[in-house]
Order: C-alpha cells, then structure tokens, then sequence
C-alpha cells in the first residue's frame, strides 16, 4: 500500500476541499488509511486515477462469492492484524455430496443449519455448502444443486473436476454465483470460459506453490482474474508453509501471482480442525470440511471471531432498553455501557438473582464503564437522552441504581430525571446480593 506522500505525489494539489478533506495531503492520508477512496476526487485525471487505483489496490485481491448473503474473501493487506487489521474472516464450508438421495440431502442441508451458536451477542454460523459431485454424473449434480440453492440462503461452491458436470450446474444455479471449484491443468481454459460466461468466481487446484504460481498467471493471461487459489498442501507443516510463503510474496514482494485469496480442503475429524486453525491463522479464505461436528465448530468460530475482530474497535452491543426477568411497572432500571463483554456479565449476574430489572444501554462507543467515564462518554447527559430514548422511565417508577464506578455523577443524574438513583456495586458479581437487598426494603 502506497504511503501518503506517495498519493500525494499524484494529486493535483489544489486544496479545493471537492474531496471533503481540508487539503490534498489530508485527502492522501485518508487514502492510504483506506478511508477514502479515488473517485472522492473530481479532479483527477483518468491516467492519474487508474496509476493510484492500481496502486491502492489490496495486494491480496477480493473477490465475492453468493449474490444473497454474499461473501467477500481476501481484500487483505497486512501479515499482521496489528499492523492495521484483517478485512475479510475466512469462510468455512461443509460438503453435501450429490450421492445421497434428496431426502438426505434436505437432512444434510438441516444439519449445517444446525452448526448456529450465540456468543457475545454475534451468531456464528457455517457459511457455506459445498456441493461435490461424487456421483460423476452431471444431471444428478445439477439437481443436487437446485436442492441447495432452493433450501440454502447463503453462498454455495460447486466441487466437481468434471466440465460438463460444472455447465450442468451452472445453467442451473449460475445466478446464485457460486464458487466453481475445480479448475486444474488439464480442464482449466474450459473452467476458465464457463467463469467467464457465468460471472462467478473460479477455484483453482494446484499441487504446489510453483504449480499454483502458473495456473494463476495462465488464468490471468485468459483475461480473468477473479480467483482463490489451493495449493495443495495435504499436511499441517506444508500448510502453514505454502499459505505463509504465498501471503508473504503477495505482500512484500507484490508477486501478483500470489495476489489472490487461498483455501485448501481439509476433509473431517481432529486433523480436519487442526488444518482449519492453520489457515484461519495463516492466512486461508476458505476451509471446506467434508464434515463438522458441533463441538469441533463452537472453538473454531471463536477463534475465528477473536482473529478477526477488528482490534481497534471493541465489540459493542446496541444501545437499547432490555427487560430481564420479566420487569414491571416498579422494577428498578439499571444502566451499563455497550462494551459487550460488560453487558453479557451484567445480565448473567442480574438473571442469576431473579429479580425483575429493566436494564438500559448507553452507547458509548464500545468502553467499558470506568474507561468511558473517564473519557467523558458516560455521563449524566448521555444517560438521560438514552433513558429518554428508551421511555424506561415511564415504564417504571422504580428506583434507578447507578453502576459503583460511576457514582459521583448520581447527584447531577438525579437532578436530571426527577427519580432517586442510589449506587450499585463497584463488582458485576455482587449484582445478585444487592439487588436481594433492595427487596427486603
């Protein structure tokens, strides 16, 4: 990625502020944070502007699989999430073979809708099917996919060596714009003319680095560059090897060969999951598993979230009013902030006590309540303009008990609203004994 001074370099440097920013060099440096985009600019010339697009672009190229609930893969353009952030989380994928009966195959369907978990607020999920032509026979492929695509609402890849297998498929399911899956030496310029007609994406088989290297720069040469890239790798070293070579050359060399998202399949069991951590780690876009089980998915997708959670951002819940343990007219109101870590540890300790709450959230921009308070973002203003958001205060005449961290601001939030607000716990866990308390009274 080009630095600022270098996108500046290429700026007609008139200040006109036709961009939003104060000056040209403001507006290269929200360039080169990828913040801003070239086509901000009108003055620009088209030779200026296809020089900086070019030179904008991620070095990991991003293509998109699925037209409902697509799915971007690649975009990267750092070795390291510190470094600024990874873009787009890797996918996984679960086979549905096309030698199972249709009934099975709507059961197969089910039980990847089945690999659903609810953590922190954010659903983990399996992303997409891979549907494998087992069968060898290119009709029976072709209604398998039509099953798929009329049971499954998020992006499919379409696994099959065979052309004619693939163009069955394809005229069936072609506007979905799955994953073709399946290119290799022998097959790949007609995998690369059916890519081409259809608009979707193309999955390249390779057997090595050197090998993936080719057929990528033959790809390109056929004037299609909308790829992901497997590189044969059949073991954990190898893996972690080849997709850290690839990635490196792709980012520090600009070897545009390289320049494109990876996947490998892994097929199922330990080995299977020990594969995928691999390349959710480095630095693989797509995992396809001929199976998963539920407790090889729950760590996976964790892991997964904690790689690509944006480390700059915390991860927030929605600033809203939520009723916990059936609350009423005299309920007390308790507030926290939006960190989610704070609100789900609040609310476990507040449903662990039974006692009926209306619990608010502030928005305050993902921190937690001694760091916003400290950062002026919890203060009584906000407060009162989410409880006035909320109407919670006319749900309820109960009493509004203030989080112990930010008790000095109790008198000016009193005076605010009209109703008593007493101080909570310094403590989550120590929720349930005070709320018990104000029962007693």
């Amino acid at each position: 990625m080009p630095t600022a001074i270098e996108f500046f370099k290429l700026l007609p440097k008139t200040n006109c502020k036709d961009c939003g920013q104060p000056t040209c060099l403001a507006f290269a440096m929200q360039l080169a944070n990828q913040k801003a985009k070239i086509e901000d600019c009108p003055h620009v010339s088209g030779e200026t502007k296809e020089t900086l697009n070019e030179a904008s672009a991620p070095p990991v190229a991003t293509i998109t699989v699925g037209v409902k609930n697509k799915i971007d893969m690649g975009g990267e353009t750092v070795l390291y999430r510190h470094e600024r952030r990874f873009n787009n989380p890797i996918a996984y994928a679960v086979t549905v073979s096309d030698s199972l009966d249709d009934e099975n195959v709507l059961k197969r369907i089910d039980y990847i809708k089945g690999l659903s978990f609810n953590r922190i607020g954010m659903v983990f999920r399996a992303d997409m099917i891979s549907i494998r032509n087992d069968s060898n026979d290119a009709k029976r492929f072709a209604d398998v996919c039509k099953i798929v695509s009329e049971n499954w609402d998020n992006p499919f890849v379409l696994e099959t060596d065979s052309v004619d297998a693939m163009k069955a498929a394809v005229d069936v399911v072609g506007s979905f714009r799955p994953l073709l899956y399946g290119a290799k030496n022998d097959n790949l310029k007609e995998m690369i003319d059916l890519a081409k007609a259809s608009k979707c994406p193309l999955g390249i088989k390779a057997t090595s680095l050197e090998e993936a290297a080719e057929l990528s720069e033959k790809t390109k040469a056929e004037g299609f560059d909308d790829i992901i890239l497997d590189l044969g790798a059949d073991h954990i070293k190898d893996l972690l090897e080849e997709q850290t070579i690839a990635r490196r050359a792709a980012l520090k060399k600009k070897f545009k060969p390289f320049g494109h998202p990876l996947m490998n399949k892994v097929g199922s069991g330990e080995g299977a999951v020990m594969s995928a951590v691999i390349s959710t780690l480095k630095y693989g876009s797509l995992v396809i598993f001929d199976d998963l089980h539920n407790y090889e998915a729950l760590p996976l997708f964790t892991l997964r979230q904690n790689i690509y959670t944006d480390p700059q951002v915390p991860i927030q819940v929605k600033q809203d009013l939520y009723p916990i343990n059936n609350p009423d007219e005299h309920s007390p109101v308790m507030f926290t902030t939006n960190f989610s870590l704070t609100y789900f540890t609040v609310r476990a300790d507040i449903e662990k006590s039974k006692v009926p709450v209306w619990l608010q959230i502030v928005n305050t921009e993902g921190m937690s309540v001694l760091t916003a308070y400290a950062a002026g973002k919890f203060d009584p203003e906000r407060v009162a303009d989410a409880f006035e958001e909320s109407g919670v205060l006319k749900k309820t005449d109960g009493v509004v008990i203030i989080p112990g961290l930010a008790s000095r601001m109790s008198g000016k939030l009193q005076e605010i609203i009209g109703r008593d607000v007493i101080v909570g716990t310094n403590e989550s866990k120590h929720i349930p004994k005070h709320l018990r308390g104000l029962l007693k009274h």
